[in-house]
């Protein structure tokens, strides 16, 4: 049985479910989940709450509550920050209005690649936002999760181009980096909470959205959508955060175990992104879904997005500094 499998079998099912019973003198903390069953987010949960019961003997664990029980997921941040929730994993968009400078990862096309994404998380990038984010918003990151890159979906017509788009009505996060990037393609898109997103597509409010291939599955879009097209546009990272007031109340020990935790349910969502993505875009396919290839290696969307959506956000993130920190770390030419 695979190391894969085996998180996502019974064993942390059961954590999930707060079964079976804890010792005594355990302490299950509430992890609040965006998504649905069977994507990133509840993969990245279940491996940290194992991780979590293994490495504290048993002492600490956690219960994922999916679907957004707990919350819309920019609502999570606050509660955290306030100390009213333990952990939560949402998608990155929604830490950058606690967080500013996290949105040098979600301007469109500075992440090219899982490779990329790892790269910068995982490196002295992800550490400065960490610290960062701790400062701002009064959360600390202990894990990412990697879900890919966020695809367009819609209900009308294969989408090969930016002309194609035009007079579609596309669901945003409100999130301004997201929204100038489909304004920079003639779009203007419409701001939306996570949790009224189905219901918007379902009855023709919208005619599509856009997330990375786990999502659509989890949250199972194809039953609202048919076309996908296979942007690559922004990579969706979702960190694992708790409450530093939460945080700082553990001994250095539990500190220690809990970071431990996070860092190998980072390394299990890496694995489990490469292992299981490809799986899902055929299933998706068998159930109905069309994939369509931008045109032209996308250099469209690329051009208009990064000549006119970077500039508006130099100030926001940081600076231009930052931005070329972030791509000095990949290797890349800084802008002028």
């Amino acid at each position: 049985m695979s190391f894969i499998t085996r998180i996502l079998g019974g064993t942390v099912l059961a954590l999930s479910l707060g079964l079976p019973a804890l010792p005594a003198a355990a302490t299950e903390y509430r992890i609040a989940v965006g998504d649905g069953a069977g994507g990133t987010q509840e993969a990245l949960g279940k491996a940290f709450a194992e991780a979590l019961q293994e490495k504290s003997g048993g002492e600490m664990t956690g219960r994922l509550f999916l679907n957004g029980q707990l919350g819309d997921e920019q609502d999570t941040v606050t509660a955290a920050a306030t100390g009213t929730l333990d952990f939560s994993i949402l998608a990155i968009n929604n830490v950058m209005p606690f967080s500013p400078s996290v949105g040098t990862l979600t301007l469109p096309y500075v992440i090219l690649s899982q490779d990329d994404a790892e790269t910068l998380t995982q490196g002295e990038i992800g550490q400065q936002m960490i610290e960062q984010t701790i400062n701002d918003a009064g959360v600390r990151i202990i894990a990412w999760g990697y879900s890919g890159f966020r695809v367009l979906t819609n209900s009308k017509r294969p989408v090969a181009s930016v002309a194609d788009m035009q007079g579609l009505v596309v669901r945003v996060p409100r999130n301004e980096i997201m929204i100038e990037s489909y304004k920079s393609w003639g779009i203007n898109p419409t701001p939306m909470a996570w949790g009224e997103t189905f219901a918007a597509l379902q009855q023709g409010v919208v005619d599509g959205q856009d997330n990375p291939y786990m999502t659509i599955n989890a949250m199972k879009f194809d039953e609202v959508q048919k076309h996908i097209t296979n942007l690559r546009y922004i990579f969706s990272i979702e960190p694992l955060i708790v409450s530093e007031s939460l945080f700082q109340s553990l001994s250095p020990e539990q500190q220690q175990q809990v970071l431990e935790a996070g860092q190998e349910a980072t390394q299990f969502s890496a694995s489990f992104l490469r292992e299981e993505e490809d799986k899902i875009k055929a299933d998706l396919v068998e159930r109905g879904m069309e994939i369509t290839e931008p045109a032209d290696d996308e250099q469209e969307f690329i051009e208009l997005a990064t000549t006119t959506v970077w500039p508006k956000f130099y100030d926001q993130i940081g600076g231009k500094d930052v931005l070329n920190g972030v791509l000095a770390a990949l290797g890349r030419d800084p802008v002028e």
